[in-house]
C-alpha cells in the first residue's frame, strides 16, 4: 500500500516560496577529528520524508534527441518512484514506475510498454547504481554508499569535500556553505562510465528542511550519453500519494 495509510499525525509540509541561498559565508562547523561526527553532521542535513511529490520543468537530451517536458515525480521512501511526463501541450506522453527490482515504462505516444529488471539502467549508468541512489539524487540528499567512514573528508577553502573509492569507481561529493550536497562526481575509468550530479546554489524551504531548486544529471556509459536538467517548481512531503500505473491491452510489449 502507498502512503495513503500514513497517520494523520504526520506533518504535511508544502513548498513555500522561500529561497535560501548559500551565499559566501564559510562553513560554521570545522572538521572534527572524529570522522563519525562529521558523517553525522552531513547526514543531518538530508531531507527526511516518507513520501515526496515534486513537479519540475525538464530538459532531456537523450543521445542528441532533445525535448522540453514537464515531470511529476512521486516517491515512497525505499519502495517506488513514479514519473509522469507531459509535453508542452499538457498531454501525457509517458509514465514510468521504478522499484528496487524493476522498471516499467508506458509510452503513450507510440502505444508501447517496457518492463525490465532494475539492472536495465546499467545500459546508461554504472552497475553499482541502486534504487536508493536515485532517491537521494532526486531529493538532493547524500548517498549512503559514499557518506560513510570509509571515505575521506577534507576542508577546501571552508567547504567540505568527501572523496572515496568503491570497488571500481572513484567518487567525490562536494558540500556547500549550508552543508548540503552541491555536486557528485562518479567515475569508473575501467568501463568508461561517468555520472555527474550538480544542484542549483539555492534551496526551497519545506517545513524547515532544505530542498534543492533544481538538479542537472549527466550520465555517460560508453557511447551512450544522457543529460537531464530539472527545475523544481514545487514539492510536497509526507502527504498521501497514489502511484497509478496500468497498461491498456492494445499496447505492444517491447524489448
Amino acid at each position: 500500500m502507498c502512503a495513503g495509510m500514513l497517520s494523520a499525525s504526520l506533518l504535511a509540509c508544502k513548498t513555500r516560496k522561500v529561497v535560501v541561498t548559500t551565499g559566501p559565508a564559510p562553513v560554521a562547523n570545522e572538521l572534527s577529528n572524529k570522522k563519525a561526527e562529521n558523517i553525522r553532521l552531513l547526514k543531518s542535513k538530508d531531507l527526511v520524508f516518507n513520501t515526496l511529490a515534486v513537479k519540475a520543468k525538464a530538459k532531456i537530451d537523450f543521445g542528441g534527441n532533445k525535448n522540453n517536458v514537464t515531470m511529476n515525480i512521486r516517491m515512497e521512501k525505499g519502495k517506488r518512484i513514479w514519473v509522469s511526463i507531459t509535453a508542452l501541450a499538457g498531454i501525457e506522453v509517458a509514465r514510468a514506475l521504478i522499484t528496487p527490482d524493476s522498471i516499467k515504462v508506458r509510452n503513450n505516444f507510440q502505444s508501447v510498454y517496457l518492463k525490465k529488471p532494475f539492472s536495465y539502467l546499467y545500459r546508461y549508468s554504472n552497475k553499482q547504481v541502486k534504487f536508493d541512489w536515485l532517491e537521494s539524487i532526486l531529493s538532493g540528499n547524500t548517498i549512503a554508499d559514499f557518506v560513510n567512514e570509509n571515505a575521506n573528508i577534507e576542508d577546501s577553502a571552508g567547504l567540505w569535500v568527501l572523496k572515496g573509492q568503491r570497488e571500481t569507481i572513484a567518487y567525490q561529493v562536494f558540500f556547500d556553505a549550508l552543508m548540503k550536497v552541491s555536486q557528485h562526481t562518479i567515475n569508473d575509468t575501467n568501463s568508461g562510465q561517468a555520472l555527474k550530479i550538480a544542484y542549483q546554489p539555492n534551496y526551497q524551504n519545506i517545513g524547515g528542511m532544505l530542498f534543492p531548486s533544481g538538479v542537472t544529471i549527466s550520465s555517460m556509459a560508453g557511447t551512450k550519453n544522457v543529460n537531464l536538467e530539472l527545475e523544481y517548481s514545487g514539492a510536497e512531503r509526507n502527504l498521501p500519494l497514489e502511484f497509478p500505473f496500468s497498461v491498456p491491452g492494445k499496447y505492444e510489449v517491447i524489448n
